[in-house]
């Protein structure tokens, strides 16, 4: 066979790609922004004289409609509307209550989940759903959003070769195979492979990547990035009272049992007397936050309690027979960084509330505010005594124009206070969203209809995913304008700007020349040589192109290597299919572009903990291929 020649235009493609790679490791400018630079130089290029054919500038805008790209948006306006109930939230207080608040336990059951979920649906589709919840354990655990997006990440995309419809892939293994047939003899046909005949090669690919950031994602993972969950501005309690204030406390849960002497006392006679905040009441399943100060106390109960450590237990625990529990339980998810927090309010000038006590406003009931000190001139009163000012009753002090509340409050409340002449609220870096509970049936019905087309219909991804994302908008689950909010348009950008670089390295025939030469090195070389040449082949290309233009490329190559070589051409054809999701090194696959921009990951940050994961990759999937074929 004549070895193909090496063309102007295979030359520019070559140098393109190698500019492209430059920018991302160096990160001279912004992964997106270089991905934009190179499209646009690729239809620049095209149009002088020798390379028309490098790019048809007519169609170099349309990654931005592509499949892919599409599908893309679609899943993070429904990630987006399933947030909105609340629902994610609720997800991620499950995960923290079955499998506690630390790192090695919460990767595992993250992104383990994440992994079997990618085994049937789109592996992008299973991250972007996943990314709301781990940002909500992000704030509420203080773990970096970097040290558990890209576990999730990686397993969404293993979690894609445990089945043939995990991934686009091995989704047209069959149809290039049943291609391939028709040009083969009888002694070399091939079968097609069944629904579940990965699974035990993805699930060993999927446990590699688990056992991988559990023993060593202490030391591969990055830390705190300045774009992670929250931006650094999510602030507990104890810190902002103790920082602005001087008043320290923390946050503590309490277990009253039956028979406690403190049953019968009102929530006021226990803050005065003990110089203690208490924020929330669980009795029976009745859970009240802000209750009001004249609340009596019933057991079996937990409150929530905001105080010194050792005033609780000296002067409540140890007297009342009353429990401190290790963390938070019932009021977790109430009194995340993401729900609740520390709040300043300001009295104005002609408020109807000046002169009138927060007891005699019910303040806690009305705006749910649970008044912790009142700033006034250069005093803060508090029920807490410190070194500047004795204790005072804050419940029956009558407030003054100019005076500033700090106060407790769910963030939401907050919010709706915001219209309230009588109040103007200081505080403006929480996060001011408005959850929809009410709406959780409708996201919930479109997310259900948005599965079934995907997997019982042959519509398009893209479409079935935007009738998930437009039933959000027109149930108002969400608003358009929180739709387009929703939508990372950095990730939009990177992937549709990649596009046309990876259809020119197919279309001049760099990829078959890249491939022609690489085959000629393994001339010769033993079986099992040659289907690892093929996996490495494969990994190399889906870091270029599409991992499935990588697969269409590669497969009836494989397939005639093997047949050359004395091989099973299912088995190499198998090979490929399976390699083209090992994309970790750099973020070109669609799940790593998901996760760089809300993770604040750089691109060096792939390269290192991509690195080891593209070795572990290739050395299982050829055991398990060595195996199991």
């Amino acid at each position: 066979m004549e070895a193909m020649a090496l063309t102007y235009e295979m030359m520019v493609v070559l140098g393109l790609l190698a500019f492209t790679i430059f920018l991302f490791v160096s990160e001279l400018i912004r992964i997106d922004l270089a991905a934009i630079l190179v499209m646009v130089m690729l239809g620049a290029l095209s149009a002088l004289p020798g390379l028309e054919n490098l790019a048809d500038r007519s169609e170099l805008f349309t990654g931005f409609s592509s499949n892919a790209v599409i599908s893309i948006i679609a899943v993070m306006i429904i990630g987006a509307g399933l947030d909105k109930t609340g629902l994610m939230s609720k997800v991620a207080a499950l995960i923290l209550k079955r499998g506690g608040t630390t790192e090695p336990r919460i990767i595992p059951i993250v992104s383990g989940t994440v992994g079997i979920i990618s085994s049937f649906m789109q592996n992008v589709g299973a991250a972007a759903l996943f990314l709301p919840v781990i940002s909500r354990i992000s704030a509420r655990t203080e773990i970096p959003m970097s040290r558990l997006a890209m576990p999730m990440g990686f397993c969404a995309i293993l979690g894609g070769t445990i089945t043939m419809v995990g991934s686009s892939p091995l989704i047209l293994l069959n149809d290039l195979l049943i291609s391939a047939n028709r040009s083969l003899p009888e002694a070399h046909q091939m079968e097609t492979f069944s629904l579940f005949s990965v699974t035990p090669i993805g699930i060993m690919l999927l446990l590699t990547g688990l056992c991988y950031f559990v023993l060593l994602g202490r030391w591969i993972l990055p830390g705190q990035r300045d774009r992670g969950a929250d931006g650094g501005k999510a602030r507990t309690v104890q810190t902002y009272i103790e920082n602005t204030y001087g008043l320290r406390a923390d946050m503590f849960e309490v277990n009253v049992p039956e028979g406690s002497i403190l049953i019968g006392q009102t929530l006021s006679d226990v803050m005065v007397a003990h110089h203690l905040y208490i924020l929330g009441t669980s009795y029976r399943g009745n859970k009240v936050i802000a209750p009001m100060a004249d609340t009596t106390i019933e057991a079996p109960a937990r409150l929530a309690i905001l105080g010194l450590r050792r005033v609780l237990k000296d002067e409540l625990c140890d007297p009342y027979g009353i429990e401190i529990l290790p963390g938070l339980d019932v009021f977790a998810d109430d009194f995340a960084a993401t729900e609740s927090g520390v709040a300043e309010i300001v009295i104005p000038p002609g408020s109807s509330v000046i002169g009138q006590s927060p007891m005699e406003l019910r303040l806690r009931s009305t705006h749910g505010l649970s008044i912790l000190a009142i700033h006034r001139g250069e005093e803060t009163l508090s029920h807490v005594e410190t070194e500047d000012h004795a204790a005072t009753h804050i419940g029956v002090v009558k407030l003054q124009a100019g005076d500033t509340l700090v106060a407790h409050v769910q963030w939401d409340r907050l919010t709706r206070l915001k219209s309230d002449q009588d109040f103007v609220v200081v505080t403006s870096d929480f996060p001011q969203e408005e959850l929809r509970p009410h709406k959780v049936n409708w996201a919930l019905g479109f997310f259900a209809l948005t599965l079934s087309l995907i997997l019982f219909t042959d519509l398009l991804l893209s479409l079935a995913l935007l009738v998930g994302a437009i039933g959000m908008i027109l149930s108002r689950v969400l608003s358009i304008d929180e739709a387009y909010d929703a939508v990372s348009w950095s990730t939009v950008f990177l992937l549709a700007s990649l596009i046309p670089l990876g259809m020119a390295v197919q279309n001049t025939g760099t990829a078959a020349w890249i491939a022609e030469q690489i085959l000629r090195l393994l001339d010769g070389w033993p079986l099992w040589a040659l289907q690892a040449g093929c996996a490495v082949l494969a990994t190399m290309f889906t870091l270029m192109m599409s991992n499935v233009g990588a697969t269409v490329l590669l497969v009836p190559l494989a397939i005639s290597i093997a047949i050359s070589a004395g091989g099973n051409p299912a088995v190499f054809a198998l090979t490929v299919a399976i390699s083209t999701s090992n994309s970790f090194l750099i973020p070109t696959h669609q799940v790593n572009a998901l996760i760089m921009g809300p993770a604040g990951y750089r691109v060096m940050d792939f390269v290192r903990s991509g690195g080891i994961m593209t070795i572990l990759f290739l050395i299982t999937s050829m055991v398990g291929l060595t195996i199991f074929f």
